[in-house]
């Protein structure tokens, strides 16, 4: 396990990103992460849905706006306040996933994108949370940021851009942790999970940071838009992540996703 750090803390980081941009619009690609794989775990419309995490809210409009009963959380305060301006008849509410508000065995099925890496404290404890709110024979589609040379590689590249800005003793904050493949599952069988797959991914591929790879309708960098349609790149983008990605998954990817099922 390997630590990112930067120089504001992972609450202060969400609080200003969430601030900085509007809710989103329910996201319109279902061949991008995250809801490729949402859509690869969600096989019924009966039984609530938790999406733990749900930002700025992107995944949970789109299964509010198909008719599923679905109910989001996210430890950001101006988050869930902004979802609920957007859309008044959202579930949607500020909670923990260390300790969730709900009974045992209350949902069918828990989607955390990008939520469990952002815990400095009680990793283990919120996936013994998922664990309990998941009803028997219940699914978990989450995600984690990779431990490889793609995460370290940006990594890099922030830091060095933070030095410039904050001088070298600026990256000491808690950010977010880095897991391998093999770390990753262990967490999840340990809890009783039995793990079903494990995808290699991306959110952000490192080639879209420089915008010669960005396709054409991204060049001007829109978080809202990129989160929305998945961040596009041009063709040599796209030749070149393909490459990558076919013959050094677990080394370029940037995030594994698990899907599990409650035993």
């Amino acid at each position: 396990m390997r630590i990112t750090y930067r120089n504001q803390d992972n609450k202060e980081y969400w609080n200003k990103r969430w601030t900085d941009i509007p809710p989103d619009e329910p996201m319109d690609n279902a061949n991008a992460y995250p809801l490729k794989y949402a859509e690869l775990t969600i096989k019924s419309r009966t039984g609530l849905i938790l999406e733990a995490g749900c930002g700025a809210g992107r995944i949970l409009r789109y299964y509010k706006n198909k008719g599923y009963d679905i109910i989001g959380i996210d430890f950001i305060e101006i988050a869930v306040a902004k979802l609920k301006v957007a859309d008044p008849e959202l579930k949607a509410e500020v909670g923990d996933i260390t300790k969730l508000n709900f009974r045992d065995e209350s949902f069918r099925y828990v989607l955390a994108f990008g939520l469990y890496h952002n815990l400095e404290y009680g990793l283990e404890e919120a996936i013994k949370e998922t664990y309990r709110v998941l009803e028997k024979g219940g699914k978990v589609c989450a995600s984690f940021r990779a431990d490889n040379i793609q995460t370290k590689l940006t990594d890099w590249l922030e830091n060095h851009r933070n030095n410039k800005k904050h001088g070298k003793n600026g990256a000491r904050e808690f950010h977010k942790l880095n897991l391998s493949r093999s770390e990753f599952i262990s967490l999840f069988k340990k809890e009783g999970f039995t793990v079903e797959n494990v995808y290699t991914a991306e959110n952000m591929p490192i080639l879209y940071k420089f915008r010669i790879f960005r396709s054409k309708s991204h060049k001007i960098f829109d978080e809202n838009k990129a989160r929305q349609e998945g961040y596009q790149l041009s063709w040599i983008g796209k030749i070149s992540t393909r490459l990558l990605m076919r013959f050094f998954p677990d080394q370029f990817c940037n995030i594994y996703v698990l899907i599990a099922k409650k035993n």
